[in-house]
């Protein structure tokens, strides 16, 4: 169960509460002076990353691959052919393959 933080609009007084998530502010009791006027308030939590697990390290390792990978590729012979694109219509896409092959 998380720990919330609250004020309370009665006293004014800061008091912590281990409650469930599904719990509201407005049902809080003061532990000061049992009155039902807190108000919860934002705060920080503190959290630890463990492992290789990092913001972009997914990304990085994608850009190292493909690093690679384009060196291999730089390495191979020139193709031997070049492919021939059918000629544009009058929109400037190109026409569809009519040889008939799927």
């Amino acid at each position: 169960m998380p720990l919330y933080e609250y004020r309370c609009e009665g006293c004014g007084q800061p008091f912590e509460q281990v409650q469930p998530v599904s719990f509201r502010a407005e049902d809080t009791v003061c532990p000061h002076c049992r009155a039902q006027k807190a108000t919860r308030l934002m705060s920080s939590f503190a959290s630890q990353i463990v492992g290789d697990h990092k913001p972009g390290f997914k990304e990085m390792k994608a850009y190292d691959m493909l690093n690679q990978r384009m060196d291999k590729f730089s390495k191979l012979p020139p193709a031997m052919g070049k492919r021939v694109l059918p000629a544009p219509d009058n929109f400037g896409t190109p026409k569809p393959d009519s040889s008939g092959g799927n």
